[in-house]
């Protein structure tokens, strides 16, 4: 707070911006005033607690038990976390601070909030003598329509950056550089390390990574990073998307989640155990199979809308079995690193569309259940998984994930039953909005010919 307000009276910073994570992983929240923040000893502020009980239009949708017209929709607390106080660069004056959502008359965590539910299991994995670092590579595609051109048009016949499939061309990067150069300098000066961008397997379709950290930490700059690259995206004049499955006929975009368990300065992954070429810990090896075991009744938190099952398709890069290799990308989970400090799990399983905050909370409930339990994973797969047929599939779509995930006992032991009721039917009226609409296909499909 000292130095935020040197930079207050330096006339370098007038907006503090107070955000959360809605249930998609939605920043919301409001510009306060940097005088007033401070002289308000940085408590942070009020919000309708409708806001996680919206849909994507942002109607409040009934049927929650946390919230609805009967309960008068109140408010909750935005309590400000300020070790995530950052600059926000590409922004006048700004910075940035994520909250946490507490009940105003318990001073508790609210449980449904996407936050809270991901800081359970990390006080979970710490009763255990672990903490967790994770890594979120997140792909996505450029257009030169602004976004409100896009939405004028019905995002159809948009104009991708690029037109050619660009995987690892650094010709076609140099195109979009205007936009990817500056999403890596605000993204470096705003507190969120950057390794490297490349282009990737699809027209204007880019990936940039940032360095990984605690997973809390991580799951910040997730959706700080999202954000950042709209809000550039948005002062160009150009948009940019991170549906999981933008073109039927190109790659979907993935969010692969890297992690690893971690005593102290010491990564608990490595150990004496021979596992495919890795030399492997107990632990290693229990939380693989857990996260592998329980990915159907956890499939919504890494695929939480109707597009994010189109990615699964053979030979898309997206993964269709849950089999775990040693660095081989057509598995589900996919081991990287070696006996060493590096060696770690990335799960290639959710899109680009995905709540990071649930993704790393249904990651390490999965986990940590399978070192609890003893999880066998099962024999490393060699080969294109893809052809694999005694392999199970990923759930094919968000009404069975949902279904599985509602009759979980293993969901409701990790975050209990007002969270999996909630999300439930949150993933439920996910579902019904698209049932209700009338799409592109079914015009083409059937206005003349049935």
């Amino acid at each position: 707070m000292r130095a935020l307000a040197r930079e207050v009276r330096a006339g370098r910073v007038d907006t503090v911006l107070l955000v959360f994570p809605d249930l998609y992983g939605r920043l919301m929240g409001k510009r306060l005033d940097a005088d007033f923040f401070l002289e308000s000893g940085g408590e942070g502020t009020h919000a309708c607690d409708y806001l996680l009980t919206v849909d994507m239009e942002m109607e409040p949708v009934q049927g929650y038990r946390y919230s609805n017209w009967q309960t008068g929709y109140g408010d909750f607390h935005m309590a400000p976390d300020l070790s995530t106080l950052r600059r926000a660069s590409w922004l006048d004056r700004t910075v940035l601070v994520v909250c946490d959502i507490l009940d105003p008359r318990t001073h508790e965590r609210v449980a449904v909030a996407p936050r809270t539910i991901l800081r359970r299991q990390i006080e979970r994995a710490a009763r255990l003598g672990y903490r967790a670092l994770a890594a979120s590579e997140l792909e996505y595609y450029i257009f030169r329509d602004s976004f409100r051109e896009a939405a004028e048009r019905g995002y159809q016949g948009l104009r991708p950056a690029g037109w050619y499939i660009e995987d690892y061309h650094a010709l076609q990067g140099t195109r979009e550089e205007t936009f990817n150069g500056a999403a890596r300098r605000h993204l470096k000066a705003s507190g969120i390390p950057v390794e490297n961008s490349k282009g990737e397997w699809g027209k204007g379709q880019h990936e940039l990574n940032i360095r990984y950290e605690e997973v809390l930490e991580m799951a910040d700059r997730h959706v700080v990073f999202k954000q950042c690259l709209k809000e550039i995206a948005e002062a160009q004049g150009i948009s940019v998307t991170f549906m999981a499955k933008p073109h039927e006929d190109q790659a979907g975009s993935s969010c692969h989640v890297h992690l690893s368990l971690w005593r102290g300065d010491r990564n608990a992954f490595p150990g004496r155990r021979k596992m495919g070429p890795v030399q492997t810990s107990d632990a290693f090896r229990w939380f693989l199979g857990g996260w592998i075991a329980r990915v159907p009744e956890m499939m919504v938190f890494y695929a939480s809308t109707v597009n994010a099952y189109k990615r699964y398709k053979p030979g898309s890069w997206a993964p269709t079995r849950l089999a775990w290799s040693y660095d081989n990308r057509t598995a589900g989970f996919r081991v990287v690193g070696r006996a060493s400090q590096d060696l770690r799990i990335e799960c290639r399983i959710p899109g680009a569309d995905c709540n990071p905050y649930l993704v790393y909370a249904a990651a390490l409930a999965s986990g940590l259940d399978g070192i609890a339990r003893k999880t066998e994973p099962p024999p490393m797969f060699e080969g294109d998984a893809y052809t694999a047929r005694d392999v199970p599939h990923v759930p094919r779509s968000l009404p069975e994930a949902t279904e599985i995930f509602a009759l979980s006992r293993f969901a409701r032991e990790a975050f209990g039953e007002d969270a999996v009721e909630h999300y439930a039917h949150f993933f439920r009226t996910e579902q019904a909005a698209f049932h209700r609409a009338v799409t592109d296909w079914e015009r083409r499909r059937y206005f003349e010919r049935i």
